[in-house]
Protein backbone atom coordinates (compact mmCIF):
# COMPACT_ATOMS: atom_id res chain seq x y z
CA UNK A 1 0.00 0.00 0.00
CA UNK A 2 1.12 3.57 -0.57
CA UNK A 3 0.84 6.66 1.59
CA UNK A 4 0.14 9.53 -0.81
CA UNK A 5 -0.35 13.30 -0.54
CA UNK A 6 -3.99 14.32 -0.19
CA UNK A 7 -5.19 15.20 -3.69
CA UNK A 8 -7.32 18.03 -2.29
CA UNK A 9 -4.32 19.75 -0.71
CA UNK A 10 -1.62 21.82 -2.38
CA UNK A 11 1.23 19.61 -3.56
CA UNK A 12 4.76 20.87 -3.16
CA UNK A 13 8.17 19.81 -4.34
CA UNK A 14 11.46 19.71 -2.49
CA UNK A 15 14.57 21.49 -3.77
CA UNK A 16 15.66 18.24 -5.46
CA UNK A 17 12.34 18.10 -7.39
CA UNK A 18 10.96 15.20 -5.36
CA UNK A 19 7.43 15.38 -3.99
CA UNK A 20 7.13 16.74 -0.46
CA UNK A 21 5.70 13.77 1.44
CA UNK A 22 6.43 15.05 4.93
CA UNK A 23 5.13 18.61 5.04
CA UNK A 24 1.72 17.83 3.53
CA UNK A 25 -1.35 15.92 4.66
CA UNK A 26 -1.42 12.35 3.41
CA UNK A 27 -3.57 9.23 3.42
CA UNK A 28 -3.80 5.67 2.17
CA UNK A 29 -4.03 5.72 -1.63
CA UNK A 30 -7.68 5.20 -2.53
CA UNK A 31 -6.80 2.65 -5.21
CA UNK A 32 -4.98 0.57 -2.59
CA UNK A 33 -8.12 0.45 -0.45
CA UNK A 34 -9.61 -1.85 -3.09
CA UNK A 35 -6.65 -4.19 -2.66
CA UNK A 36 -7.19 -4.26 1.10
CA UNK A 37 -10.86 -5.03 0.52
CA UNK A 38 -10.11 -7.93 -1.83
CA UNK A 39 -7.56 -9.34 0.61
CA UNK A 40 -10.15 -9.24 3.39
CA UNK A 41 -12.76 -10.88 1.17
CA UNK A 42 -10.28 -13.63 0.30
CA UNK A 43 -9.72 -14.26 4.01
CA UNK A 44 -13.49 -14.36 4.64
CA UNK A 45 -13.94 -16.94 1.87
CA UNK A 46 -11.33 -19.14 3.57
CA UNK A 47 -12.81 -18.84 7.05
CA UNK A 48 -12.04 -22.50 7.76
CA UNK A 49 -8.31 -21.86 7.33
CA UNK A 50 -5.81 -19.79 9.29
CA UNK A 51 -5.30 -16.76 7.04
CA UNK A 52 -3.33 -13.63 7.94
CA UNK A 53 -3.66 -10.36 6.07
CA UNK A 54 -0.54 -8.20 6.39
CA UNK A 55 -0.60 -4.53 5.38
CA UNK A 56 2.79 -3.34 4.09
CA UNK A 57 3.96 0.14 3.17
CA UNK A 58 7.23 1.94 2.47
CA UNK A 59 7.48 5.61 3.31
CA UNK A 60 8.27 8.37 5.81
CA UNK A 61 7.19 8.37 9.43
CA UNK A 62 3.63 9.52 8.68
CA UNK A 63 3.16 6.64 6.23
CA UNK A 64 2.29 4.46 9.21
CA UNK A 65 -1.16 6.07 9.02
CA UNK A 66 -1.79 4.11 5.81
CA UNK A 67 -1.03 0.86 7.64
CA UNK A 68 -3.29 1.85 10.52
CA UNK A 69 -6.16 2.48 8.09
CA UNK A 70 -5.76 -1.04 6.71
CA UNK A 71 -5.68 -2.47 10.25
CA UNK A 72 -8.88 -0.58 11.03
CA UNK A 73 -10.48 -2.07 7.93
CA UNK A 74 -9.63 -5.56 9.16
CA UNK A 75 -6.02 -6.48 8.30
CA UNK A 76 -4.36 -8.61 10.98
CA UNK A 77 -0.90 -7.07 11.18
CA UNK A 78 1.10 -4.22 9.69
CA UNK A 79 4.63 -3.57 8.46
CA UNK A 80 6.13 -0.13 7.87
CA UNK A 81 9.51 0.17 6.15
CA UNK A 82 11.03 3.51 7.11
CA UNK A 83 14.54 4.69 6.31
CA UNK A 84 15.81 8.13 5.32
CA UNK A 85 17.90 6.56 2.56
CA UNK A 86 14.72 5.47 0.73
CA UNK A 87 13.61 9.05 -0.01
CA UNK A 88 13.59 9.75 -3.74
CA UNK A 89 13.51 6.09 -4.76
CA UNK A 90 12.00 5.17 -8.11
CA UNK A 91 9.87 2.13 -8.94
CA UNK A 92 12.89 -0.15 -9.35
CA UNK A 93 14.26 0.62 -5.89
CA UNK A 94 10.83 0.63 -4.26
CA UNK A 95 10.04 -2.80 -5.68
CA UNK A 96 13.33 -4.08 -4.26
CA UNK A 97 12.50 -2.83 -0.77
CA UNK A 98 8.95 -4.18 -0.93
CA UNK A 99 10.13 -7.59 -2.18
CA UNK A 100 12.68 -7.89 0.62
CA UNK A 101 10.05 -6.87 3.19
CA UNK A 102 7.60 -9.45 1.82
CA UNK A 103 10.25 -12.17 2.07
CA UNK A 104 11.01 -11.14 5.65
CA UNK A 105 7.34 -11.34 6.65
CA UNK A 106 7.05 -14.79 5.08
CA UNK A 107 6.27 -16.37 1.73
CA UNK A 108 2.68 -15.32 0.95
CA UNK A 109 -0.06 -17.08 -0.98
CA UNK A 110 -1.12 -13.78 -2.56
CA UNK A 111 0.60 -10.42 -2.84
CA UNK A 112 -2.37 -8.08 -3.31
CA UNK A 113 -1.79 -4.67 -4.90
CA UNK A 114 -3.83 -1.75 -6.16
CA UNK A 115 -3.79 -1.01 -9.89
CA UNK A 116 -1.68 2.14 -9.36
CA UNK A 117 -1.14 4.90 -6.83
CA UNK A 118 -3.19 8.08 -6.91
CA UNK A 119 -0.11 10.31 -6.94
CA UNK A 120 2.28 8.90 -9.55
CA UNK A 121 -0.18 6.54 -11.31
CA UNK A 122 2.65 4.29 -12.48
CA UNK A 123 0.97 0.90 -12.20
CA UNK A 124 4.23 -1.02 -12.74
CA UNK A 125 5.04 -2.20 -9.21
CA UNK A 126 2.94 -5.41 -9.29
CA UNK A 127 4.87 -6.65 -12.33
CA UNK A 128 8.20 -5.70 -10.76
CA UNK A 129 7.27 -7.48 -7.53
CA UNK A 130 6.28 -10.61 -9.44
CA UNK A 131 9.66 -10.63 -11.19
CA UNK A 132 11.64 -10.10 -7.98
CA UNK A 133 9.66 -12.72 -6.06
CA UNK A 134 9.65 -15.23 -8.91
CA UNK A 135 5.84 -15.42 -8.92
CA UNK A 136 3.21 -15.38 -11.68
CA UNK A 137 1.16 -12.19 -11.98
CA UNK A 138 -2.51 -11.60 -12.73
CA UNK A 139 -3.08 -7.87 -12.96
CA UNK A 140 -5.78 -5.23 -13.38
CA UNK A 141 -8.56 -7.49 -12.12
CA UNK A 142 -12.07 -6.06 -12.11
CA UNK A 143 -13.47 -9.36 -10.80
CA UNK A 144 -11.62 -11.88 -8.62
CA UNK A 145 -12.77 -15.48 -8.16
CA UNK A 146 -10.97 -18.09 -6.09
CA UNK A 147 -11.35 -21.81 -5.45
CA UNK A 148 -8.71 -23.46 -3.32
CA UNK A 149 -5.35 -22.34 -4.68
CA UNK A 150 -6.84 -21.37 -8.04
CA UNK A 151 -7.43 -17.72 -8.93
CA UNK A 152 -9.38 -16.47 -11.93
CA UNK A 153 -9.80 -12.82 -12.82
CA UNK A 154 -11.61 -10.71 -15.38
CA UNK A 155 -9.61 -7.90 -16.94
CA UNK A 156 -11.56 -5.26 -18.85
CA UNK A 157 -9.77 -3.78 -21.86
CA UNK A 158 -10.80 -1.17 -24.40
CA UNK A 159 -12.16 -3.70 -26.86
CA UNK A 160 -12.59 -6.94 -24.91
CA UNK A 161 -12.73 -8.60 -21.50
CA UNK A 162 -10.05 -11.19 -20.76
CA UNK A 163 -10.31 -14.08 -18.31
CA UNK A 164 -6.94 -14.99 -16.78
CA UNK A 165 -6.22 -17.81 -14.36
CA UNK A 166 -3.23 -18.76 -12.20
CA UNK A 167 -2.27 -20.91 -9.23
CA UNK A 168 -1.16 -19.52 -5.88
CA UNK A 169 1.29 -18.22 -4.86
CA UNK A 170 0.99 -15.18 -7.13
CA UNK A 171 0.92 -11.39 -7.38
CA UNK A 172 -2.55 -9.94 -7.95
CA UNK A 173 -3.54 -6.34 -8.65
CA UNK A 174 -7.12 -5.10 -8.65
CA UNK A 175 -8.87 -2.10 -10.15
CA UNK A 176 -11.39 0.30 -8.65
CA UNK A 177 -14.13 -1.83 -10.26
CA UNK A 178 -13.36 -4.87 -8.11
CA UNK A 179 -15.68 -3.89 -5.25
CA UNK A 180 -16.32 -0.95 -2.95
CA UNK A 181 -13.88 -0.81 -0.05
CA UNK A 182 -15.42 -1.07 3.41
CA UNK A 183 -15.31 1.73 5.96
CA UNK A 184 -13.59 1.06 9.29
CA UNK A 185 -16.17 0.42 12.02
CA UNK A 186 -15.79 1.73 15.54
CA UNK A 187 -15.04 -1.82 16.65
CA UNK A 188 -12.41 -2.12 13.93
CA UNK A 189 -10.79 1.19 14.92
CA UNK A 190 -10.51 0.11 18.54
CA UNK A 191 -9.27 -3.39 17.65
CA UNK A 192 -6.56 -1.96 15.38
CA UNK A 193 -4.81 -0.40 18.36
CA UNK A 194 -3.93 -3.88 19.68
CA UNK A 195 -2.76 -5.39 16.40
CA UNK A 196 0.98 -5.94 15.81
CA UNK A 197 2.76 -3.29 13.73
CA UNK A 198 6.44 -3.79 12.89
CA UNK A 199 8.85 -1.10 11.67
CA UNK A 200 11.83 -2.14 9.54
CA UNK A 201 14.89 -0.23 8.35
CA UNK A 202 16.94 -1.13 5.29
CA UNK A 203 19.44 -2.93 7.49
CA UNK A 204 16.67 -5.24 8.73
CA UNK A 205 15.97 -6.24 5.12
CA UNK A 206 19.55 -6.66 3.97
CA UNK A 207 19.25 -3.80 1.46
CA UNK A 208 22.24 -1.53 0.92
CA UNK A 209 21.49 2.19 1.03
CA UNK A 210 23.34 2.61 -2.26
CA UNK A 211 20.64 0.57 -4.02
CA UNK A 212 17.86 3.03 -3.21
CA UNK A 213 17.23 6.74 -3.03
CA UNK A 214 17.51 9.58 -5.51
CA UNK A 215 21.09 8.82 -6.55
CA UNK A 216 20.22 5.25 -7.51
CA UNK A 217 17.05 6.19 -9.43
CA UNK A 218 16.91 5.34 -13.13
CA UNK A 219 14.88 8.48 -13.82
CA UNK A 220 15.01 12.07 -12.63
CA UNK A 221 12.70 15.07 -12.65
CA UNK A 222 14.64 17.92 -14.24
CA UNK A 223 12.20 20.73 -13.58
CA UNK A 224 8.85 21.51 -11.98
CA UNK A 225 6.53 24.47 -12.52
CA UNK A 226 3.35 25.67 -10.87
CA UNK A 227 0.15 25.06 -12.77
CA UNK A 228 -0.89 28.30 -14.54
CA UNK A 229 -4.03 29.98 -13.22
CA UNK A 230 -7.24 28.97 -14.89
CA UNK A 231 -8.35 31.39 -17.59
CA UNK A 232 -11.87 32.37 -18.52
CA UNK A 233 -13.55 30.08 -21.02
CA UNK A 234 -14.68 31.07 -24.50
CA UNK A 235 -18.42 31.62 -24.92
CA UNK A 236 -20.00 30.61 -28.23
CA UNK A 237 -23.19 32.51 -29.05
CA UNK A 238 -25.72 31.26 -31.57
CA UNK A 239 -27.44 34.49 -32.45
CA UNK A 240 -27.25 34.03 -36.23
CA UNK A 241 -27.21 30.25 -36.46
CA UNK A 242 -23.42 29.97 -36.68
CA UNK A 243 -22.97 28.57 -33.17
CA UNK A 244 -22.61 24.95 -34.28
CA UNK A 245 -19.95 25.85 -36.84
CA UNK A 246 -18.02 27.95 -34.32
CA UNK A 247 -18.16 25.13 -31.78
CA UNK A 248 -16.87 22.56 -34.29
CA UNK A 249 -14.05 24.89 -35.35
CA UNK A 250 -13.05 25.41 -31.70
CA UNK A 251 -13.01 21.67 -30.97
CA UNK A 252 -11.03 21.01 -34.14
CA UNK A 253 -8.45 23.69 -33.23
CA UNK A 254 -7.86 21.92 -29.91
CA UNK A 255 -7.67 18.57 -31.72
CA UNK A 256 -10.62 17.18 -29.76
CA UNK A 257 -12.21 16.11 -33.05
Amino acid sequence: MKYVPDATADRRFESDNTVDRVGVDGLLSELDEYAVEQALQLKEKRADEEVTVTALTVGPEKAVDAVRKALQMGADQGVHVQDEAIAGSDYVATSLVLAKAIEKVGRPDVVMCGMASTDASGGVLPAMLAERLGLPQVTLASVVETQGDQVRIKRDGDTATEVVGATMPLVLSVTDQSGEARYPSFKGIMAAKKKPLETYALSDLGVDAGQVGLEAAWTAVEETAARPPRTAGEIVKDEDGSGATALVEFLASKKFI
